[in-house]
């Protein structure tokens, strides 16, 4: 009995983690879909409304960067257990929740509850990984679990909607889906990870990874990404309502279409991540996503929906390898940490981005100057993936890692 419990407690903790990233997916991903209607009911402006979105990633960029390292203190699954426990009880209160600010209020405690186990599950991914390359593959299947939960979300708010029930009840479906995480999370037995040093594991070792070039490149990486994805799925529906297409079908289903193609991008890209260049594969995509925002820009709402829907295709990939490549860069002592100040920087991109654009469309005419600053976003990312291509600055702590970390020989 005992020879098989760790494979079976592997596959267990793998299946937890996939099911993990989808759940709070359903919630993150759905604001495109919800903004429009709190500005209905709240009267507000874009940039007004657009605070239930930067307050979720506000509250996990705040609990990712000086929380980051209980993953390392505690261990990955009390530190799961802990996040998903606070995110489901956060959850329930959105049934009796009827004003803005609380709503907000309540988004921003969810956002820190994600903060604390997404970045337990970051680094758990480390300890069930047998090399740098498998932990890029996993990464890519579990964002692959998150583009699952980015369709499903918005899917369950049009449906809650065509009933004539409030998007709020989204919260309350998550939040049961939660529990059943929390039960199975609880009962599995999880990897033990090593220290290899005494030095104190807490807040001021985390900080300190803000000078490692390392952990500053990738996070910067991760920043523009999201920025530029965010531009897609928060404000494109908006920014449709306000430059109607001549397709209503793409018009209405744009943003699901988007969220597809990404997810099926990321359960491909495990495997082709697994056998091409990386670097290469990241620098060619993020030209394809540039070419694709410009002809957005130039072909106005009639190409938008359909090349900013393509770009999914070639968003897939590039998170989950930044964030991968990130992480292996450390021991795996110190997973959560790093996974914390790369949460962070998703999450700050997550946030100021979409704001940036919010507060330029107030500015500047509407929603299609805001698609220009996230064509400029796209465009510092491509430069900084090309660069990253030419040099590969991270080849050889990787191959370093694999060394150390997964007692790997080449």
């Amino acid at each position: 009995m005992t020879v098989h419990a760790p494979s079976v407690n592997h596959f267990v903790i793998r299946a937890l983690t996939y099911l993990m990233f989808m759940m709070f997916a359903m919630t993150t991903d759905s604001v495109g879909v919800i903004i429009p209607e709190v500005i209905r009911t709240f009267h507000l402006s874009d940039t007004a409304a657009g605070a239930f979105h930067y307050a979720s990633m506000s509250g996990i960029a705040v609990v990712a960067i000086f929380l980051g390292f209980l993953a390392d203190l505690f261990g990955r699954k009390w530190t799961i257990i802990l996040g998903l426990v606070l995110f489901a009880l956060n959850s329930y209160l959105f049934a009796v929740a009827n004003s803005f600010a609380v709503f907000v209020t309540l988004i921003t405690i969810s956002g820190a509850a994600i903060g604390i186990f997404k970045t337990g599950a970051l680094a758990l991914i480390g300890d069930i990984s047998d090399s740098t390359q498998q932990h890029t593959s996993t990464m890519n299947t579990v964002e692959g679990f998150f583009g699952v939960g980015s369709i499903v979300g918005p899917l369950i708010v049009a449906r809650l909607l065509l009933q004539g029930v409030s998007w709020k009840w989204l919260y309350v479906i998550a939040g049961s889906l939660c529990v059943l995480l929390i039960i199975t999370a609880s009962l599995v037995r999880y990897p033990q990870t090593a220290r290899r040093s005494e030095e104190p594991i807490n807040l001021s070792r985390t900080l300190r990874l803000l000078g490692n070039p390392y952990a500053l490149a990738f996070s910067m990486g991760c920043f523009l990404y999201v920025a530029v994805e965010c531009a897609v799925y928060v404000w494109l529906p908006s920014y449709l309502k306000e430059h109607r297409p001549s397709s209503a079908f793409m018009g209405a289903y744009v943003v699901s279409i988007f969220f597809i193609l990404r997810a099926a991008g990321r359960f491909v890209g495990a495997w082709v991540i697994a056998r091409w260049n990386w670097t290469a594969i990241l620098a060619l995509f993020s030209g394809a996503i540039l070419i694709c925002f410009i002809g957005a820009i130039f072909g106005g709402a009639n190409a938008a929906v359909y090349l900013l829907a393509l770009s999914g295709v070639f968003m897939s990939v590039i998170y989950p390898t930044l964030n991968s490549k990130g992480i292996s860069c450390f021991p795996k002592a110190e997973h959560g940490a790093i996974s914390g100040v790369l949460l962070f920087f998703t999450c700050l991109g997550a946030a100021l981005g979409p704001l940036a654009m919010g507060v330029v469309s107030d500015n500047f005419g509407g929603l299609q100057a805001g698609f220009v600053l996230a064509t400029a976003f796209a465009a510092l990312l491509f430069l900084g993936l090309l660069y990253n291509w030419i040099a590969n600055p991270a080849n050889a702590v990787l191959i370093h890692s694999d060394q150390t970390e997964y007692g790997l020989h080449q």
